[in-house]
């Protein structure tokens, strides 16, 4: 039976998803193989190389049904790598001896990574999508809540207003931001590998560039300037975009976990029958969603730490750390898209208290908008003084209980310059919002261009 997270018949659809488990599959990968042998057998066909008769038998045999999965294992494990075992099943399919010109001038590691990006070609479609359905629920939260007041919160401590569209359009900034690092990673990272056994294509001679330039065509990928056997900042970039990407996911989720505890219960994520029950007290509603993303987020930073220790390889060819990221680029991959899914579900079906936001604003009797009064006051009195004043008469409502403008009124030093009612406005914290508004219209409207 299956033993790990990713692939449990129980936890599997909680840590990741089918389709991004389907990229990086054993057959998918084998097929990729397959594809990139068809491909260049068909390019070196049409470029005089092999003959055309060798190039239609390859592409024929090409398809990942036709091999058998027990000796490819088998002969992996002997040889150490699966290309040479591909190869050798695709030669013994071809009739007529037409399968020797396989993998003409190819190295195992041209193929191996080539087949690394088309499969994160593949996966970078499936992020792409689920970036784009929570930057529309986010986008959706923001207008909807443009100008809902709540506590922003600094060190956990109330800090000053701000309205909920704010915090969650500085959460879509963030997402914004990493569709557009997506778009511009891809032409660095969508690129292909061919260059033989030191990479400087010298088993095919003049027509090396060719080939190389042939195939890329072939497969939709860039062109490498050189050989990037053992430069594996491609690999890296797009595991440190994925670290990126679950790291705000990992902020999100730290922001609905707090705003679902019982003393502040400004959010919920949405509910289901029996979603987030507790097996002993009744009354529970766990933020089942922040919890994974929280486990997901942590475990993708710790793989992004190792793929990047696995771009200090050696000389041409590496002895190791090239492995390392087969271990983990596949996991980085289906982690952060179990993170992605989960996010869509949070965030699609968020629930908001708008009144218990307003309450939260009133538990300190006004003290969260001192800094109003502060900033009212610094014109008559001056910056300090008034700072001084306003720490004072805080002190008093903390001791006393009592509503700040209240307070504020009975000191004369204060009253001489500002009444009641002008207090009352300068204690009302929808009336010190700055511009939460005006920067929520500037974020939709980067959000409104994005394609």
């Amino acid at each position: 039976m299956p033993s790990t997270i990713l692939d449990s018949a129980i936890f599997r659809d909680i840590f990741t998803t089918e389709a991004m488990r389907n990229v990086f599959s054993d057959g998918n990968r084998i097929q990729k193989y397959l594809d990139i042998e068809a491909a260049l057998a068909r390019v070196q066909a049409r470029l005089g190389i092999i003959p055309q008769a060798a190039a239609d038998e390859i592409s024929r045999h090409c398809s990942v049904d036709k091999f058998d999965i027990a000796k490819l294992k088998a002969q992996t494990e002997r040889i150490g790598y699966p290309v040479l075992p591909v190869v050798q099943q695709i030669v013994a399919l071809c009739r007529e001896g037409l399968g020797e010109w396989c993998h003409w001038g190819a190295t195992t590691q041209d193929i191996t990574d080539t087949a690394t990006v088309l499969q994160i070609r593949d996966a970078l479609v499936i992020i792409e999508q689920d970036l784009a359905a929570i930057c529309a629920s986010l986008a959706e939260l923001a207008r909807r809540h443009r100008d809902t007041p709540m506590a922003g919160r600094s060190n956990l401590q109330q800090a000053t207003p701000i309205t909920f569209g704010y915090k969650m359009a500085v959460l879509l900034a963030a997402f914004v931001r990493h569709r557009e690092r997506l778009a511009q990673l891809r032409p660095r990272v969508l690129v292909g590998e061919f260059g033989g056994a030191s990479g400087n294509l010298a088993s095919l001679g003049k027509d090396g560039l060719k080939v190389q330039a042939a195939l890329m065509t072939e497969l939709g990928l860039g062109q490498p300037e050189i050989a990037w056997h053992t430069a594996r900042d491609r690999i890296a970039e797009a595991g440190c975009f994925l670290g990126l990407i679950t790291g705000t996911l990992g902020k999100l989720a730290t922001d609905v976990k707090l705003m679902m505890q019982t003393e502040v219960e400004e959010v919920f994520e949405p509910f289901h029958e029996g979603r987030g029950s507790s097996s002993t007290m009744p009354q529970k509603r766990n933020p089942i969603s922040s919890v994974y993303i929280t486990a997901q987020v942590a475990v993708v930073r710790q793989l992004v730490a190792a793929l990047l220790e696995a771009m200090i390889e050696d000389h041409e060819r590496s002895t190791g750390p090239w492995e390392i990221e087969w271990i983990v680029v596949p996991e980085i991959f289906m982690l952060s898209a179990g993170a992605l899914a989960q996010a869509k579900f949070l965030i699609g079906g968020l629930q908001v208290d708008e009144k218990r936001m307003r309450a939260n604003l009133d538990i300190t009797h006004g003290l969260i908008v001192s800094e109003a009064v502060m900033m009212g006051l610094g014109p008559h009195l001056g910056r300090q003084r008034a700072h001084d004043l306003v720490y004072d008469v805080c002190r008093k409502v903390i001791a006393s209980g009592r509503p700040l403008a209240e307070l504020l009124a009975e000191e004369k030093e204060i009253s001489r310059h500002l009444d009641r009612a002008a207090l009352a406005k300068l204690c009302d914290p929808a009336n010190y919002l700055g511009l939460s508004g005006e920067m929520v219209d500037r974020v939709l409207a980067l959000h409104a261009r994005m394609p």
